[in-house]
């Protein structure tokens, strides 16, 4: 039977139900000038406004919402190097020597993730190990070639057959991979940790609400719904898939997704607690929280509208709740909370990361899929280091 909570909270993630650090942040209620304007205060402007202060500049953030409540907080924070896209198909989209470089990456940018949340002082931040189970779009045998492939490209791996995984796991599945490299977090309390210890720095204010209405790139001037201007040397979107009209948008869209978080669990959870995700399209993914429930997302549809994303949201809560089930066998799927978000996709998998064609000293950061956490510390590193005279080796992987 599919159950809900009583106190069910729908629309409202986890995240949003705890204690949360005070990020201080005002009105825009002057003119003003800063090394870098970002625009979001969420995961990716959080990331970017802290490497650009720690490197002496100055940074202005401005925000319609304010800190952390934008998708953020929709996220399931399962911090994953691996790309939506695997290694094998990717390697035929770029070329197997880029898609090497983009798997690679995405590792080190959890160590830097894992390394920078743990500095500040964010709790929870838990390594774990990746499950990727056989589904529609990697069966058996193309999930052993997948396995060689990461083998071969030095990214540590372990095959697992139905036997090795039904005794291990507890399972019930053709084949899975295990890989090494994630991670779970607070995506709320990480953003506004991130947030905090940048503007402890004196040199990072957010300004929130604040909507950016207008922008002059040629006199490096965004003006508010307010009327009151920023000026800019460089200007950083970090809206994520909320992206302005001036932005090339081919090859990308946007994506409804939905997850649900359980009550917490009175019996034993899956053993080691590993991140768990499918070779499927739509998949199913899961991750544990520190109190015991299991965070349970997928069920991604191919559209933008919010009403219509909303109005699925029981119904898709529903799916997730006997998917659950039937993966984890006693596992108690009442939800306790159930929310929807939206993110952009590309057809490769990776990210648009770079300068604004036709926008001099704009940058953008989109097309996130799955790996929303990841590819923001990437995007953090690509633009601090643009623009700071470090270009980042990995940059054109990523451009326009």
């Amino acid at each position: 039977m599919i159950t809900a909570s009583k106190d069910l909270r729908t629309g409202r993630s986890i995240w949003e139900s705890g204690p949360t650090p005070r990020v201080p942040h005002r009105r825009l209620s002057r003119s003003l000038a800063a090394d870098v304007l970002v625009i979001g205060a969420g995961i990716t402007g959080a990331m970017i406004a802290d490497g650009l202060s720690e490197s002496g500049l100055s940074v202005v953030i401005a925000d319609k919402r304010g800190p952390a409540k934008g998708s953020t907080t929709a996220s399931t924070a399962l911090v994953q190097s691996e790309i939506d896209t695997p290694l094998i198909h990717l390697a035929r989209k770029i070329g197997k020597p880029n898609a090497v470089r983009a798997w690679r990456r995405s590792k080190l940018a959890v160590d830097a993730i894992s390394a920078r949340l743990l500095e500040i002082g964010v709790p929870n931040v838990i390594r774990r190990d990746s499950l990727y189970l056989a589904g529609d779009l990697l069966d058996k045998d193309a999930l052993a070639n997948e396995h060689d492939a990461r083998k071969a490209a030095g990214l540590a791996s372990r095959f697992l057959n139905s036997a090795d995984l039904k005794s291990r796991f507890g399972l019930t599945r053709s084949a899975a991979l295990l890989s090494y490299d994630s991670a779970v977090i607070d995506p709320r309390q990480a953003t506004l940790l991130l947030l905090k210890s940048a503007c402890a720095r004196r040199a990072m204010t957010i300004y929130s609400p604040a909507e950016i209405a207008a922008i002059d790139v040629r006199e490096r001037t965004a003006t508010a719904a307010n009327g009151h201007h920023i000026e800019f040397r460089h200007m950083v979107f970090a809206t994520g898939y909320e992206m302005r009209d001036c932005v090339p948008r081919r090859g990308h869209q946007i994506i409804s997704t939905y997850a649900m978080a359980t009550a917490p669990q009175k019996r034993r959870l899956w053993p080691e607690q590993c991140t768990i995700w499918e070779a499927s399209d739509p998949y199913l993914y899961l991750r544990t929280t520190p109190d015991g429930r299991i965070v349970c997302g997928g069920e991604d549809e191919e559209f933008s509208d919010e009403e219509k994303r909303d109005a699925l949201l029981a119904r898709k809560t529903k799916t997730l709740q006997r998917k659950l089930g039937r993966m984890i066998r006693g596992a108690d799927a009442t939800a306790d909370f159930a929310w929807c978000g939206s993110f952009g996709s590309s057809a490769t998998g990776l990210p648009r990361i770079g300068a604004v064609p036709k926008m001099p000293h704009c940058w953008v950061a989109l097309g996130y899929g799955g790996n929303g956490t990841t590819y923001a510390r990437i995007a953090a590193d690509v633009i601090c280091g643009a623009l700071t005279g470090r270009p980042d080796v990995d940059a054109d992987l990523y451009d326009f």
